[in-house]
């Protein structure tokens, strides 16, 4: 059996580019970790735990991860502005690289984790905190000697073609701030691909956990609430495949774990 880490920015990312694999994952009896960078939150930290971090935890549960960490930072935005950091704590994009790399590469030694799950060079839409979460992560697979690194992403075609369906359909999700022809990864540059169609009720049940999220004001927000009021098998149409680029082995080798199946 074998332990796999996920690094993500914020609550709500460890669903949407990665939920079904970690379900997957779990339910093949390995141990899965979660670290969200940030707690979500633009502001002072919470007295106890702030409630994007609760849902984390019910999400989580829901997927079968064994442990949840915050690696203390604050949310960084991701608008033209970048606001000063909290009283408390800097903004994730502030931090310093390295030291954020040696917190992540501490869990990942106490965990001994046989593989990192992160994102592509481009952060996937290009949010700031993304982009610094496949910065951090490289540095710290390499500072732990981590065997694999996956960094999550998607088809850049994949998105082209979604987002047109969205204008002509005339659904209400703001998509400016997403460049189909820089966001994500072409498809010769993805290595790896996970079915997990099987676990889409899981990863359906998980994005609801996130209701702030779901009934909040965001961007996002519409097609979330449409997204976990679907029939399951459909959410496993749409949501079901995520996919990988291997950061530290070619496309031919065999993955850690063989739900990872070579794209090519």
């Amino acid at each position: 059996m074998a332990t796999v880490l996920a690094f993500h920015a914020h609550p709500d990312d460890e669903v949407l580019m990665t939920g079904g694999t970690l379900a997957r994952v779990a339910a093949e009896g390995h141990r899965v970790v979660i670290v969200v960078a940030t707690d979500g939150l633009m502001g002072p930290a919470a007295e106890g735990e702030s409630p994007r971090m609760g849902e984390l935890r019910a999400s989580a549960a829901v997927l079968g991860a064994a442990r949840v960490v915050h690696l203390g930072y604050a949310d960084s935005g991701n608008g033209r502005v970048l606001y000063p950091d909290p009283p408390d704590r800097a903004r994730f994009v502030r931090a310093d690289p390295e030291e954020a790399a040696e917190r992540l590469a501490a869990i990942l030694e106490e965990e001994n984790a046989d593989v990192l799950l992160s994102y592509d060079a481009n952060g996937g839409y290009g949010h700031r905190d993304h982009v610094r979460v496949h910065e951090v992560g490289r540095r710290a697979a390499a500072l732990a000697g981590v065997h694999q690194v996956l960094e999550a992403t998607l088809p850049r075609d994949l998105i082209a073609r979604a987002l047109k369906l969205v204008d002509r359909l005339r659904i209400p999700l703001r998509h400016d701030a997403v460049a189909p022809r820089t966001a994500y990864s072409a498809r010769s540059t993805i290595t790896h691909r996970v079915d997990a169609r099987r676990f889409a009720r899981q990863k359906q049940r998980a994005l609801a956990a996130h209701r702030s999220q779901v009934s909040g004001t965001g961007r996002l927000a519409p097609v979330m609430k449409a997204l976990i009021r679907l029939p399951a098998p459909v959410f496993g149409v749409i949501l079901g495949r995520e996919w990988f680029i291997d950061a530290t082995r070619t496309s031919t080798s065999a993955p850690v774990i063989g739900i990872f199946q070579p794209t090519a």
